[in-house]
């Protein structure tokens, strides 16, 4: 029984349906040609709009299956859909994700509205394919491929006219439908921006779903438009290291097709003037960098390197150098990050609170910068190399209510004095010599509505420092070489392992720009005095076992009493790549970090019989064989002398027969690497 109509739109669908259903007339002038096209397939397949048979859910057993074969749409559609359900809590309605046969698999409602649409098995496990429920948000999204409003009336059964449904299609990687994702309510009380919620909650579940699919492949966003970059509008295509095109989200689908004129794009070079290899080495250079490229077929496009992935593989030394995602928000990092001033998690994901592992000075540095955050006060962070200060900005900017903006992280000790105004502001084509005839956009408009990280900010030139607190105080920026001002909403924060009091005293830095950049200071213990060294060794050590695939490893107690007393002169920054090293030693059938792992050099600070015993065995075995030669001598007074080498490899063999023959065993409580034992031995035999 349809209801009745609430206005006189409402009236004129019930007007139209009678056309249809009653006198035959495709009714084209009342009707939306969607909903006119839905019911004719409908009305085509055989289906009565007067139906009221019950249909039933399928069996627990084909829902688990069927959520098993989209595990990984459920597990990236989940966040999505709790956070679309927090803004239409209490609105009585439902957030459904279902699949590509209609069949809903995960739902979010109202209780109120969740008894309701159970009624019509609006619900886990029930179908809503067009052919069998007719006209409906899931059904004719699928049939249409395209974002669908069903209202009321304009269902095709009589029993669902009580319903409005917000429903787009979710497309894959390769451009295949894989779901779809609905709010439905009763029809009486509709919002406004329903559709609008859906199609912006499909695009952000695309992107997290391309970006899971090429987690090893180089990355690249473009748009016309630089302030889009970021965005859920940009172009994403992911590429091969010989430049060929992997994948392309819808976005970067329709602009391919364009530019293309419907001619098939398979690579970098195909789309793009400049040769692939040029961007890759800019990207390297300077990562993050905005660039301005030619087309082809003609016009500009602005694009970003977000993933250097399978370079890096091939060339470690391109990892330091690597975009860290710095200027762009919820974008997936090259490689995981280990926590540098705190406790796990990746510096994508970083929060101020996911620091906190245990040390009483780190604590009281995250309760203050906890209670400003929102508020537009500038944060200033102290501490010596290494401790983290850009770890613990990210985690600042990714607690506040500027997470979803830019994070952008300026070094101003690695830029050369000559080149850092047009680095931070920007400049305009041919504003001096060498610069690009398209310009540069500066970091500080880069990190407009989100947060600009000055690092070193104490190496910042003096000329430098009056340009920026004109910025700060009049929230305008002017690129080099223009006379047009832009509007900047930027919170800052920035670090420095100088003593800036005595630098303003010194006359090294602006005393006026002291005092606006400094609204918080919060100071970072180095890591030889934190209380909490070894659950950060443990939490880093799982980061990196976690990007080799590898479980099951522990920490020996020795070399974690060692990395207890170690004085850590490169702070963090030094025991994240000491426990980097030691990961890529250990062999595969290795199940313990030990000395062995460790680099020779860390045991320089320590005194040698304070080090661990492996660290000392392959010195201790070199001198046991020197000393054993005399004394073997003696024991055996009508044997033949033997060489150190004779005896180093009857050191060796016992060793060996011990550990049963396993070569990391041996190489381990020997002291020595495989490779130095594979040695002797081939040279002993």
């Amino acid at each position: 029984m349809l209801l009745q109509p609430k206005d006189s739109r409402d009236h004129a669908i019930v007007i139209a349906r009678q056309k249809f259903f009653d006198d035959g007339i495709v009714p084209e002038s009342d009707v939306s040609p969607v909903i006119l096209r839905s019911w004719q397939r409908c009305r085509d397949s055989g289906l009565n709009h007067l139906d009221s048979r019950p249909l039933d859910p399928v069996g627990r057993l084909q829902l688990a299956e069927s959520r098993e074969r989209n595990g990984t749409l459920l597990a990236h559609a989940g966040g999505v859909m709790e956070h679309v359900f927090d803004q239409i809590r209490a609105s009585g309605s439902m957030v459904m994700l279902a699949d590509v046969d209609g069949t809903i698999i995960h739902s979010l409602g109202d209780p109120s509205f969740v008894d309701r649409a159970g009624r019509v098995a609006l619900q886990a496990g029930a179908c809503w394919s067009e052919k069998l429920r007719g006209t409906n948000g899931i059904g004719t999204a699928i049939e249409d491929r395209m974002a669908v409003e069903v209202l009321g009336s304009e269902h095709y059964l009589d029993r669902n006219g009580f319903l409005t449904c917000s429903a787009a299609p979710i497309f894959g990687t390769d451009g295949e439908l894989v779901g779809v994702l609905d709010i439905s309510g009763d029809f009486r009380n509709p919002q406004r921006h329903t559709l609008g919620l859906v199609r912006l909650s499909v695009q952000l579940l695309e992107k997290r779903l391309f970006e899971a699919c090429f987690p090893n492949d180089i990355l690249i966003a473009f748009h016309p438009r630089p302030e889009y970059l970021g965005s859920l509008q940009e172009g994403l295509l992911a590429l091969g290291a010989d430049g060929s095109i992997l994948g392309a989200n819808g976005a970067a689908r329709e602009w391919l097709a364009r530019a293309r004129r419907g001619a098939p794009v398979s690579s970098f070079a195909s789309f793009f003037k400049i040769g692939f290899g040029a961007i890759l080495d800019r990207a390297s250079m300077a990562p993050n960098a905005l660039l301005k490229l030619d087309l082809r077929e003609g016009g500009e496009i602005y694009l970003q390197v977000r993933s250097l992935r399978p370079l890096m593989v091939a060339n470690p030394h391109m990892q330091a150098m690597a975009p860290s995602a710095a200027a762009v928000p919820a974008v997936a990092e090259a490689r995981p990050k280990a926590p540098a001033a705190g406790g796990a998690g990746r510096s994508a994901d970083v929060s101020l609170s996911s620091l906190a592992i245990g040390d009483e000075r780190l604590q009281r540095a995250l309760d203050r910068a906890m209670r400003i955050e929102g508020k537009g006060i500038p944060l200033l962070i102290q501490g010596e190399s290494g401790v983290g200060k850009e770890l613990f900005a990210r985690a600042f900017h990714n607690s506040g209510p500027r997470a979803d903006g830019p994070f952008v992280a300026v070094n101003c000790a690695a830029i050369p004095e000559n080149l850092i105004e047009s680095e931070l502001f920007g400049y305009v084509g041919g504003a001096f010599t060498g610069a690009r005839r398209e310009g540069s956009i500066g970091k500080v408009q880069l990190a407009h509505g989100g947060t600009l990280f000055l690092d070193e900010i104490g190496d910042m030139p003096l000329a430098m420092q009056t340009r920026l607190l004109r910025v700060l105080q009049e929230r305008c920026v002017t690129p080099v070489g223009s006379t047009k001002s832009l509007p900047v909403d930027i919170s800052l924060v920035c670090a420095t392992h100088h003593a800036l009091r005595e630098a303003v005293a010194a006359g090294e830095f602006r005393e006026d720009l002291y005092y606006r950049i400094n609204g918080l200071t919060v100071t970072l213990p180095p890591l030889r005095e934190r209380s909490d060294i070894r659950a950060l060794v443990q939490s880093i050590f799982d980061v990196e076992l976690e990007e080799v695939r590898r479980s099951g490893v522990s920490i020996g107690e020795e070399v974690m009493g060692f990395f207890e007393r170690y004085a850590w002169p490169g702070n963090i920054r030094q025991l994240h790549n000491v426990l980097r090293l030691a990961v890529a030693l250990m062999d595969e059938d290795e199940d313990e970090l030990c000395a062995i792992h460790l680099p020779e050099d860390l045991f320089g600070s320590e005194p040698f019989d304070h080090a661990p015993s492996s660290a000392r065995s392959a010195a201790a075995v070199e001198l046991a064989a020197a000393d054993a030669a005399p004394a073997a001598e003696g024991g055996r007074l009508k044997a033949e002398p033997r060489s150190l080498d004779e005896i180093k490899l009857e050191a060796i063999t016992s060793v060996m027969r011990e550990v049963g023959g396993n070569i990391s065993a041996a190489a381990r409580r020997l002291g020595v690497s495989r490779n130095t034992l594979y040695r002797k031995l081939g040279r002993m035999h």
